[in-house]
This record gives structure tokens, sequence and C-alpha cells, in this order.
């Protein structure tokens, strides 16, 4: 608190304001690219193994192979009924993705190297522990129901850019940067055949690779909520002075 008993704002730091750009923009190339990627197959399982002759987890109304598998009556390898079977497929599916697994790929690699920088900085300055992660005495029933009051009320209201953050801010920056982020991290990991190959405790961690790609897909529904709600709340409280704010520092 200041002298004058208003809460003294924190411009971002340039650190802050580096990474916060960096990680951006992988985000935005990921989510593009990964959204080609998702067209091609739609569907999602739970294991190791998983293909158009599986019954999915569930399945994305997205892209042009969306209900659209036409196979031929399934031959199984064995003699027992439900195990591995085999099957014609009566048309060829849409396969355009090759240039968004390269780009996804570019962009994961640039992505790591940001979320590493932002993660370090912020541990060693005490920007995590300071600005992001809530006090014991903000963490009331109370507190939380005014912060949502004041989010739900129109016009909404509009605090200089910068720290200190108010609760739900806190609680959801912590819950992207520290869990959302990190889970598509190695999700994403471990969905490489070549690294798994060679770290097999990955597999081991998410239980499969069709697991791995499930939880894949729900970081990245999480992630492109908050980042849908952020662009929101930055529209109704000022653009034009957060711009400024991240960009600049003032």
């Amino acid at each position: 608190m200041s002298t004058t008993g208003k809460t003294k704002r924190h411009s971002h730091s340039g650190w802050v304001r580096l990474t916060h750009w960096l990680i951006a923009l992988a985000v935005f190339v990921l989510l593009y690219s990964g959204v080609a990627i998702l067209m091609v197959h739609p569907r999602f399982y739970w294991g190791q193994a998983g293909n158009d002759l599986m019954r999915p987890l569930f399945e994305v109304p997205i892209g042009p192979n969306y209900h659209t598998q036409q196979f031929s009556a399934q031959i199984p390898f064995g003699a027992g009924q439900g195990g591995a079977a085999t099957a014609d497929r009566l048309a060829e599916p849409w396969n355009q993705n090759g240039w968004a697994r390269s780009l996804h790929f570019l962009g994961a690699w640039a992505f790591l190297f940001a979320l590493i920088a932002y993660l370090t900085l912020g541990t060693l300055t005490g920007h995590a522990r300071k600005r992001l992660l809530p006090k014991r005495g903000e963490l009331t029933r109370h507190a939380l129901r005014q912060d949502i009051k004041a989010h739900l009320t129109l016009p909404m209201p509009a605090p200089p850019p910068g720290a200190p953050y108010g609760l739900l801010q806190k609680l959801t920056y912590a819950l992207i940067v520290f869990i959302a982020l990190p889970l598509m991290v190695l999700t994403g990991l471990t969905m490489s055949p070549a690294i798994a190959a060679n770290w097999p405790v990955l597999l081991d961690l998410f239980g499969g690779t069709q697991t791995a790609r499930t939880l894949h897909f729900f970081s990245f529904a999480a992630i492109a909520l908050f980042l849908l709600v952020h662009l929101t709340m930055i529209a109704l409280t000022g653009p034009v002075r957060h711009l400024r704010a991240i960009i600049l520092g003032a």
C-alpha cells in the first residue's frame, strides 16, 4: 500500500513483456497449426492405442473427417471377439496437414524456450511468488465472491495495468502458467515417438500415447478459453492502456 491508502501499481518488467509476447506468439502458432492437425483425426482415446476402428472417448465436430469413417466389415486377427481387427477403408480421408505438423513442431520449441525463461526468471526474481500466487489471507470465499461480482458487473472496473492482480486473475494465471502450460509441454513430448522411445517414463506417467493426446487436447482447450476470456477482459477494461503497458511498460 502507498501512503495515500491506494494500492501501488507495478508496471510490467522488461523480461515479463518480452516472454509474454514470445509465449503469446508461440501459443497462437500452436493453436492455429493444432486445429489443422486435429481436423485430420478429431477423435480421442484413452490408453496406448487409438484408431478409426476403435470406439473413441469423444469426437470433436470439426473438419471434413468428422463422422466420415467408411470401412468394410471388420476381420478379427484372433479367434476371440473384441480383440484387434482389420478392415479395408472404403474412402480416403482428408489428410493435408504435413505443413501444420512442421509448423507445430517449430512453434513448440519456441514455446518451450519462452516458457522455461519465464518460469526461471519468475522464480529467481520472486515475480511468481509476489505477483501470481494468491496469498493465504486472500483465499477466502468472501474475497472470491466479491471478485466474481466485480467481473460480472458492467461497466467493468478498469484498474491500471500491472500488478497487484485480483484474486481471480491470480488463480487463473497460476493454473495456466503452472499447470496447463507445463502439461501441454509434457503431453506434447510424450506424443513424439523419438522422445518417448528415449524417455519411456513419459508413457508410464500418462498411461500411453493416446491418453497423452487426450490430455494435450484438454490443456489446449483450457488455454484457448483463457485467451478468449483474457482478450475479452482487455477489451472491456481499456485495450489501449493494456497494450501500452505490455509493450512499453508504461
